[in-house]
């Protein structure tokens, strides 16, 4: 792909998206450049990754074919007021963040704009994200191929109706901290059963990781794939009656939702 990507915002998610892309080879480290206020975000990116960086966002958001608007949510009404006069027309803005809706980033442009809003997760710095794509009404379909490249280069990529915005931050974007506890607690168990701590995690991860890949890759409901662990009479049994006992589901349940309806919040 022959174009260029910006990205305005050179902290951990927009790092984790620009090493996929390098990774992957769609487009060359030159034809990426970051812009931000921290100096040392921008060395690190550099350092990293060979991108190109620039203390501008005036001169990325005018050079880039893709922007990609890697700033905290708050943020994004003061850098859209200072690049929105400076971008090409032909321009495909990419968001990430949390609440900013399609009809926000009209408003905040003052004008018609080829926006996709995405969600992504922190899994991507591991090549592994999971990323919601919601695009506007004049992305092509060409541009979307486009943007689908980039974003399936650091993971998956699936296409989504915005209204579903909020369970899917629920069920991907913030998950990884539900699972990185899971994961810190069966740790804990482990070292209390006598591992160091370094392999419990090193077992509880390389568990977690399989099973999701099972989950992906068979197709089996996991309903189905907890049961084909669970010999009658046996240890996992025993240990799912507990979960049960102690809420697990339910939990994870409720935490979701609490999860979802901030997001509702956020969008209001």
């Amino acid at each position: 792909m022959d174009k260029i990507i910006g990205f305005i915002g050179a902290g951990n998610m927009g790092q984790a998206m620009a090493g996929g892309i390098v990774s992957s080879g769609i487009v060359k480290a030159e034809n990426i450049i970051f812009s931000d206020i921290s100096e040392e975000n921008l060395k690190k990116a550099y350092k990293k990754y060979g991108v190109r960086t620039s203390n501008s966002n005036v001169l990325t958001a005018s050079m880039a074919d893709f922007l990609v608007l890697s700033v905290k949510p708050h943020l994004y009404q003061t850098v859209i007021e200072e690049i929105k006069d400076y971008l090409k027309p032909e321009t495909v803005v990419i968001t990430i963040a949390a609440g900013v809706t399609l009809e926000k980033l009209k408003n905040m442009f003052g004008k018609d704009i080829k926006t996709v809003r995405t969600m992504p997760n922190t899994p991507a710095m591991a090549g592994e994200g999971m990323t919601a794509v919601i695009p506007n009404e004049f992305i092509t379909e060409n541009e979307l191929k486009e943007v689908m490249e980039i974003l399936n280069s650091f993971g998956k990529a699936e296409i989504i109706e915005e209204k579903l915005i909020d369970a899917v931050i629920a069920v991907s974007g913030s998950s990884p901290a539900y699972v990185y506890m899971m994961i810190e607690a069966m740790g804990d168990a482990a070292v209390a059963g006598g591992m160091t701590r370094d392999k419990a995690y090193k077992f509880a991860a390389q568990a977690v990781l399989g099973s999701a890949k099972m989950v992906l890759e068979t197709g089996i409901h996991p309903g189905e794939l907890k049961d084909m662990v669970c010999s009658p009479g046996g240890t996992t049994i025993e240990a799912v009656a507990a979960l049960e006992e102690n809420g697990f589901r339910n939990a994870i349940i409720k935490a979701m939702k609490i999860c979802e309806e901030k997001s509702k919040e956020m969008s209001k």
